[in-house]
């Protein structure tokens, strides 16, 4: 038996055939049938781990399992894949939105015709200018495919420098992007590694016309460390749909600096991105029905 927890859809029984699909709106109301399922579409909390005994696989709905990673999970020896490349598309074009709003400096516009008021200046552009993408996944090397169209140089960081990567014009090191990066765009999942990379030392390495824009997970920047930078102009903004906390609290100094751009981790949120999702899951329910190979399988000690 596989468990989905949610809408229920034609596509995956279909994907499972003869396999019994049961969709509840939480996993707690497959209660009956933990000591039977076998698969999971959806989180899995530990207390729910230790009865199901005949679980091999769970299907975390999100791109980033750091949600998923529990110490239980760790543990298992239960298969984890994700949904990793469903928002890639979009967060990449929410990357470029921000990048765009951040050069151009929309929110003066936006100022401005609210008052009815004509404020004609001269703003930057984006052709030229250096991106440094951080994290060469599905999102990041969409974005260096955006970028490119943009008539920007694309600079890229990985952590398998061996792997392709497509439009991005020089893999280097974290010094060398923050040093020639007009805009530092972070697409990396959060994972032990990553969190905390970007503290006062990386903000400080930046040029102060640079901006910074977080569009996977917060934690990847010390948030102290980033409103210092943006409120004292070491940096010249931020763009910012991922947050330490979230959601932001209405308190947060970050919602009213006029160099900081907030969106309510809101990139992936397209039709586009549901549909891709739908299809990653119904791939991976007729591998998982058949016995082949699944698809995204979680490295659990990388963390994606």
């Amino acid at each position: 038996m596989i468990v989905v927890v949610g809408k229920e859809s034609p596509v995956y029984v279909e994907a499972a055939g003869e396999v019994a699909v049961r969709f509840v709106d939480a996993l707690d109301d497959a209660s009956d049938v933990f000591a039977e399922m076998e698969g999971v579409v959806g989180r899995v909390p530990p207390e729910v781990l230790v009865k199901a005994p005949r679980l091999r696989w769970v299907h975390s709905p999100s791109a980033g399992v750091d949600a998923d990673l529990t110490p239980g999970m760790l543990a298992s020896p239960v298969v984890l894949t994700s949904s990793a490349g469903n928002g890639g598309i979009s967060l990449a074009e929410h990357s470029i939105l921000l990048m765009l709003m951040l050069n151009r400096d929309v929110p003066r516009w936006m100022r401005a015709q609210a008052e009815h008021r004509w404020d004609h200046y001269r703003h930057g552009e984006l052709a030229g200018r250096t991106v440094g993408i951080y994290g060469l996944g599905n999102s990041g090397l969409d974005l260096a495919l955006k970028a490119k169209a943009f008539h920007m140089r694309v600079l890229g960081v990985r952590r398998r420098p061996g792997q392709p990567s497509p439009n991005v014009d020089e893999l280097c090191d974290l010094d060398r992007l923050l040093a020639e990066s007009d805009f530092v765009v972070v697409t990396t999942p959060r994972t032990p590694s990553t969190v905390g990379v970007f503290g006062r030392d990386a903000f400080a390495r930046m040029k102060p016309t640079a901006y910074f824009i977080c569009i996977s997970r917060g934690g990847i920047a010390d948030d102290e460390a980033l409103l210092e930078a943006v409120r004292t102009r070491q940096i010249a903004g931020a763009g910012l749909d991922a947050h330490g906390v979230e959601p932001l609290p209405p308190d947060s100094p970050f919602w009213s600096l006029p160099n900081v751009v907030v969106t309510p981790h809101n990139g992936a949120t397209s039709d586009g991105t549901v549909r891709r999702h739908q299809e990653i899951v119904a791939d991976n329910i007729r591998r998982f029905v058949g016995g082949e190979p699944l698809r995204n399988v979680v490295d659990k000690a990388a963390g994606y």
